[in-house]
């Protein structure tokens, strides 16, 4: 066993259930896992189908960007991540996907209004969506100016990112996080779906309005915090 198989691993089953939910199709999307301790994040390689992954093919760098174990290259949204971890030293896995509604949204430029309780179970706000890039950052470093574009949005809108686990970035698609894998891709699922409900919603009655506080707080509050009394 080599000395990242265990994050490679954890990386591997993550990326495959990008594929399992239907988050991506082809090679598009991506999943990473950071190990803080050692300063390294594994990533899937750029370009390769999900049915040939296998944990070989898994790239591990530090992050500086550097390869420290992998013969391919890693996924071209790796400064991304690269950024992101940086930046936020309480998230440890990172999922990019281009599922079909959280693309809509994105396309679209428009948070994604919080209408009912099932995105309410997840956070109390709308799922922000970032303005187009501009140019000049579009020619430059595009890839780690993405990390820039979503950490600016944040900052700009007061969002604590260990609350919304989740971001549209304009133009683009979906970008989520967490604790660890397993809650990164169950962010990216939750995501697709609430964007699809809210689709369905708005087409069945445009002028809807967003669900009210107190339901918002409610079933916040019953899965989140010290009050929490959801699950076993």
């Amino acid at each position: 066993m080599c000395f990242y198989d265990d994050i490679k691993l954890k990386c591997l089953e993550a990326n495959l259930g990008i594929k399992k939910h239907s988050l991506a199709i082809f090679t598009f999307g991506n999943v990473s896992v950071i190990d803080r301790e050692r300063n390294v994040f594994a990533i899937k390689p750029s370009g390769v189908p999900y049915d040939e992954l296998n944990i070989e093919k898994i790239v591990v760098l530090d992050l500086e960007g550097n390869i420290i174990e992998g013969f391919l290259n890693p996924s071209s949204d790796t400064k991304t991540h690269i950024y992101l971890y940086n930046k936020w030293s309480e998230i440890n896995s990172i999922c990019h996907t281009h599922s079909t509604f959280a693309v809509g949204w994105a396309q679209s430029l428009l948070n994604v209004p919080i209408y009912g309780t099932t995105h309410a179970d997840h956070l109390t706000k709308d799922i922000p969506c970032t303005s187009p890039m501009d140019d000049s950052l579009i020619k430059g470093n595009y890839e780690l100016n993405t990390g820039v574009q979503i950490v600016n949005h944040f900052k700009k809108n007061k969002l604590n990112p260990k609350e919304v686990q989740m971001c549209l970035v304009g133009s683009h698609g979906p970008f989520t996080w967490g604790k660890d894998e397993i809650e990164s891709v169950y962010n990216s699922v939750v995501l697709e779906e609430i964007c699809k409900m809210a689709f369905i919603t708005k087409k069945i009655k445009p002028e809807v309005k967003r669900i009210k506080k107190t339901l918002i707080d409610k079933h916040y509050k019953r899965k989140h915090g010290k009050d929490s009394y959801y699950g076993q």
